[in-house]
């Protein structure tokens, strides 16, 4: 009987404002003091009162609009009760049956199958569906210590949205993609910077397995909570379709939900608890918070504000700029790369020699969001390599100078010595030092040992100091040779 893999996920986002969901305390908590970014609202002291963040609010709403979901005019906060030592008030302030968003659908794409040879097929897309997006605030952070626990309530109140999928995907592959491009399109739209490093996002992962010929029935399931990596996320998700697997071979399938944990150094899940259900939390409407409200002109406004999604930067740069799926993908991927690659082609209209020199050069240094590059260094660059008045190996030390100083790259390249150097009579006097300086090889070469002209050239080049253009140095040589 060969098993099917149903996978729903369940994404939590920390969304991109300056202060938390309820009060104005500061969002970036990220390496600050413990329980430094707290006040009475987000402590949950008796008699204080939340307010909704109403940057939060519209973060949530582009984002779910991005997500292609429709925002709802009306949407209200319930209390979600249950008890954690990190959650102060005893409850999270959550949605729960009238959230922001509802019925959307997200478009991402999958690596094509590999041939005989090992090289990767055309990429494929797929669409899931996303049942809703909510409004919630995080809880606090807690750290063990031998048998006490330490608690950080810097978190406490930070805004989120849950994004809950539709069970539609069918591997771990397909669902570390899907997550991929929810953080990419995340990040678009300004609606969260999903940094996992940082904690800004994170998944909880619901799997359950079938048999392939009842292709709508679903089994119990079981959650893993709180992956905060695309890697956990997928093995995990191995993990589980293994030991389902083993489970439904002796006849032992999952007859009830439960919830699991990943550890991440043993590479395995671990049970939690059985799976809470919505009876368990005793949910009923938030007294202290007045509803979510959008007429159709806000939620138009909304729609229009929306950039290009990476994907449709992705089909786009594959169809009008003839990009390979690999750098098209890798282009589309981060916005301000983007806008980049994007400004440079405007300067240059070079865009495959713009993505070559992007991908090769200028991403090599992790940090060149950072340094002092512009796209008229690059559009410059791509300009004298198309001249021929630098090397390839000169554009790549003009452009890490240029990083570090900001100068003009025709500056840098007279400092630096780079300009590459085309004319005839300049050649032809080191040429003719280095056929001196080297009789056996040029006997060797008309010999018919065409191999050792590679030698020669780099001689030229090394007298040169780099500056020889080395096209026509293999030109020159080649006449000389044949005398």
């Amino acid at each position: 009987m060969k098993l099917q893999p149903v996978i729903g996920l369940e994404i939590h986002a920390q969304l991109s404002t300056k202060s938390k969901l309820w009060c104005s305390c500061d969002n970036d908590a990220h390496g600050a003091e413990p329980n430094s970014r707290v006040c009475p609202v987000c402590m949950g002291f008796p008699g204080m009162l939340p307010v909704l963040n109403e940057d939060a609010r519209d973060k949530a709403a582009k984002g779910a609009a991005a997500l292609g979901c429709e925002i709802q005019k009306f949407s209200k906060f319930d209390r979600k009760n249950y008890f954690y030592p990190d959650l102060p008030m005893g409850y999270q302030i959550s949605q729960y049956d009238q959230p922001v968003a509802l019925k959307g659908s997200v478009q991402f794409l999958l690596p094509g199958e590999r041939d005989a040879h090992g090289n990767a097929g055309k990429m494929q897309t797929k669409k899931i569906r996303i049942t809703r997006v909510h409004l919630e605030n995080d809880s606090g952070k807690n750290t063990h210590v031998g048998t006490e626990t330490l608690l950080d309530f810097n978190r406490s109140g930070t805004p989120l949205i849950e994004i809950v999928t539709e069970p539609e995907l069918h591997s771990p592959e397909e669902a570390r993609a899907f997550a991929t491009e929810l953080q990419k399109i995340l990040r678009a739209v300004g609606a969260s910077d999903a940094d996992m490093e940082k904690g800004m996002m994170r998944f909880d992962a619901s799997i359950s397995l079938r048999p392939e010929s009842e292709d709508k029935k679903l089994y119990a399931r079981a959650e893993v909570k709180n992956l905060n990596s695309f890697a956990a996320l997928e093995k995990a998700l191995d993990f589980e379709i293994k030991r389902q697997t083993k489970l439904w071979e002796k006849k032992e399938a999952p007859t009830v939900e439960s919830t699991r944990g990943w550890d991440d150094e043993k590479g395995e899940t671990k049970l939690l608890r059985k799976k809470e259900t919505a009876d368990d939390y005793r949910y009923f409407p938030e007294p202290d918070l007045p509803p979510v409200t959008f007429d159709d002109d806000q939620i138009e406004e909304i729609k229009k504000s929306l950039p290009e999604l990476p994907i449709e930067k992705f089909f786009r740069y594959k169809k009008e700029w003839k990009l390979a799926e690999t750098d098209a993908l890798i282009l589309s991927s981060d916005p301000v790369l983007a806008q980049f690659f994007e400004k440079t082609v405007d300067l240059s209209d070079e865009p495959k020699a713009v993505a070559k020199l992007l991908l090769s050069v200028v991403l090599a240094h992790e940090d060149w969001k950072k340094t002092e590059l512009t796209p008229k260094h690059v559009a410059d660059t791509v300009r004298f390599l198309h001249k021929k008045n630098i090397s390839s190996s000169g554009a790549k030390k003009v452009l890490g100078a240029a990083m570090k100083t900001g100068t003009k790259i025709e500056t840098l390249m007279v400092e630096m010595r780079l300009e590459q150097v085309s004319d005839s009579g300049e050649i032809e006097t080191w040429i003719s030092d280095v056929l001196k300086e080297n009789p056996d090889t040029v006997e060797q070469f008309r010999a018919g040992k065409e191999k050792v002209l590679g030698f020669l050239v780099g001689q030229v080049m090394k007298r040169s100091r780099g500056s020889a253009n080395p096209e026509k140095v293999q030109e020159i040589l080649r006449e000389r040779l044949k005398k």
